[in-house]
């Protein structure tokens, strides 16, 4: 754990005394309502500055948007985010660094987004660090919603970059780290979480702020030769799996098909916390990887194939991804867990429908896009490492 969280936990007993502070973090959720979170909120867009950073910014949004149009969801049958409010925050974060965030220069390294530093910071707390706190909010809810239901779906969120008092890579609140946190403090039958991280980068954040904790394992699947290079946050990492620029899906998706099944019966969680990242993507700018999106979606497949056939709750969040097609994905690939039956909902399908509503429809030759998605091409190795052992020995 980190030296931030230990200070925070350090006396145990007097945690136990101390009544946990009042959320709206942790809402109820109607049964004929998806746990699929959303919020409008969710998009940053001001002036344009959004464009100068490769990721899409608006990307929740219309991710959203395909789900409505595929007819597998309508407003009343998502969960809408709520905002995480400073004394959340404060659950994981220090008080020193939320103060940071109150210079507009320290949130344009954040971002990545040099122009941010000269706008007033009331702007950026609005326009930008606003959309990071309502998609922390929905985390954090994601990980009671999939303790009640078995799965959740937030459509934001894994800014895994981001530890108790430190940002970067456009990730200023630790929504994974906070998410955790809640659960471990308010959720009794939670003591064990499996991390799941397969975004392209290495989850730095979360690493270090449960660098020597047990209750949290750590599987990690990243390029080993893209940012943050992050050496002391490695030795958190309990199923290290490095991988090299160009790595296809054929390689790809048998070593996280082989290490999911593994990191789950070495460790038999209580929880897995799923960070989807579709900057692996191939031709992003900045994963360097060559997945195609037949293999992000059979990916998804397996996680969630293993996990829920293991009856343990899962929570996933998009995190990072820098093209414009990978809202498509993300879509597609929540569709395809649902036509699957991995993330049933009887009541929110059987809710009364409004009136004058289209009927539902599947998006024709689905299902054939999908089952060609499992068939991997035969391209070239590549160099991967579990740990510090080279591919062959693992």
């Amino acid at each position: 754990m980190s030296d931030v969280l230990k200070e925070k936990d350090e006396d145990s007993s007097e945690a136990t005394k101390r009544e946990l502070h009042e959320t709206s973090l942790y809402q109820d959720v109607k049964p004929t309502q998806w746990p699929i979170i959303y919020s409008p909120e969710y998009n940053i867009g001001f002036l344009g500055l959004e464009k100068l950073h490769p990721f899409d910014a608006g990307k929740w949004g219309k991710v959203y948007g395909f789900l409505k149009e595929a007819k597998m969801i309508r407003d009343d049958t998502t969960v809408r985010a709520t905002e995480a409010t400073e004394k959340d925050l404060l659950v994981v974060h220090t008080k020193g660094y939320l103060n940071t965030l109150k210079w507009s220069f320290h949130v344009a390294q954040i971002t990545e987004v040099p122009p941010v530093a000269f706008l007033p910071n009331f702007i950026v707390q609005r326009k930008v660090l606003r959309p990071f706190r309502y998609q922390t909010g929905g985390t954090i809810l994601a990980g009671k919603l999939a303790q009640e239901r078995g799965w959740a779906i937030n459509i934001g969120g894994g800014f895994h970059h981001c530890s108790a008092n430190q940002g970067g890579g456009f990730c200023a609140y630790a929504d994974i780290t906070l998410s955790i946190k809640f659960m471990f403090d308010r959720l009794q039958s939670i003591s064990k979480v499996l991390i799941i991280d397969l975004d392209a980068h290495q989850g730095n954040g979360h690493e270090r702020d449960f660098m020597d904790d047990d209750r949290v394992y750590i599987m990690d699947v990243y390029n080993r030769g893209i940012y943050p290079y992050d050496g002391y946050a490695k030795r958190a990492i309990k199923r290290k799996v490095e991988l090299s620029h160009g790595t296809d899906d054929e390689v790809y998706l048998e070593l996280v098909d082989r290490h999911t099944k593994e990191a789950l019966e070495e460790f038999q969680p209580d929880a897995v916390v799923y960070n989807a990242g579709t900057d692996i993507l191939e031709g992003d700018p900045l994963g360097n990887l060559s997945i195609t999106a037949q293999g992000i979606i059979e990916r998804d497949r397996l996680v969630f194939s293993h996990v829920r056939s293991r009856n343990i709750p899962i929570l996933m969040v998009t995190s990072g991804g820098y093209q414009r097609s990978t809202a498509r994905i993300i879509a597609d690939s929540i569709l395809n867990l649902k036509q699957l039956g991995l993330i049933p909902c009887e009541d929110a399908e059987n809710a009364p429908k409004p009136r004058f509503m289209i009927p539902r429809s599947q998006s024709e030759g689905f299902i054939a896009r999908i089952k060609r998605s499992c068939q991997p091409e035969n391209n070239q190795s590549s160099t991967t490492q579990k740990g510090d052992t080279p591919l062959a020995d693992t």
